[in-house]
C-alpha cells in the first residue's frame, strides 16, 4: 500500500508559503512551490484553499491577527521593553537577509497595496503593530529606560517609519547587513529619550 498523504496544519502551510515568498515574487510563485516547501501536493493545497489567491488571502488573514502574538514572543525573548523594541527591528530586518529576498518582499507589498482584499488585512496588521509599539514605548518609560514624558503614539509611528525607511535605504546602499543598518537607525531615533544606565563604583553597568 502507498503511504497516506502527509497532513499539515494551516500554520505549517503558511510558514512554508512565507519561505517560498522570500524566493519568488507574486508573478513567479506557484502552488507547486508552496507544496514542495510544505511537503504536500499542489492538489492538496487546491482542495484546502481553492487557488493560489485563496491561499495568499488566508495567509494575510492569519498574519493580520498575529501582531499581539508576535510581540508577546518578542517581549518573552527580550530582557526589557527597550530590548523588545530592538528585537522588533531585528525581526523586520530579516526581510533583508539578501537583496533578492527584500526585492521579493517589496513586490508582495506592491500587490498588497494595489489589491483591496489584501490591503484590508495589511491595514489591520499595521494598526495592530503600531498599538503594540506604543505599549512598548509606554512600558519602557515606566521601566526607566526612556525619558518621560513622551508621546507614545508619535514615537511608535517614528519607529515604524524608521524601520521601513531604513530597509529601503539599505536596499539602495547595501552596506553591511540590513540588521545592522536598521538597528543603527533605530538607535539614532531613540537616543534623545534613552536614560543612561548608572555605573557602579567597580565600573560595571547596572
Amino acid at each position: 500500500m502507498s503511504p497516506r498523504p502527509r497532513k499539515a496544519t494551516d500554520d505549517e502551510i503558511f510558514a512554508a508559503a512565507t519561505r517560498a515568498m522570500s524566493r519568488y515574487g507574486p508573478a513567479q510563485l506557484t502552488l507547486a512551490h508552496v507544496a514542495a516547501e510544505a511537503g504536500l501536493t499542489a492538489g492538496a493545497l487546491v482542495q484546502r484553499f481553492g487557488s493560489k489567491r485563496g491561499l495568499l488571502l488566508a495567509l494575510m488573514q492569519r498574519f493580520s491577527g498575529s501582531s499581539r502574538e508576535m510581540f508577546d514572543a518578542l517581549r518573552a525573548s527580550a530582557p526589557s521593553p527597550l530590548g523588545a523594541i530592538h528585537a522588533y527591528a531585528r525581526c523586520m530586518a530579516q526581510m533583508g537577509d539578501t537583496p533578492d529576498a527584500l526585492a521579493h518582499h517589496l513586490a508582495w507589498l506592491q500587490q498588497d497595496l494595489a489589491d483591496p482584499d489584501f490591503r484590508r488585512y495589511m491595514l489591520v496588521q499595521a494598526r495592530a503593530t503600531r498599538r503594540e509599539l506604543q505599549r512598548l514605548v509606554r512600558d519602557a518609560v515606566e521601566a526607566g529606560e526612556l525619558r518621560g514624558p513622551v508621546d507614545a503614539a508619535a514615537l511608535a509611528r517614528a519607529l515604524e517609519v524608521t524601520v521601513t525607511g531604513s530597509l529601503m535605504s539599505w536596499a539602495v546602499h547595501q552596506e553591511g547587513t540590513a540588521q545592522a543598518w536598521v538597528e543603527h537607525d533605530i538607535d539614532t531615533v531613540l537616543r534623545p529619550w534613552i536614560v543612561p544606565r548608572r555605573r557602579a563604583r567597580s565600573g560595571s553597568t547596572l
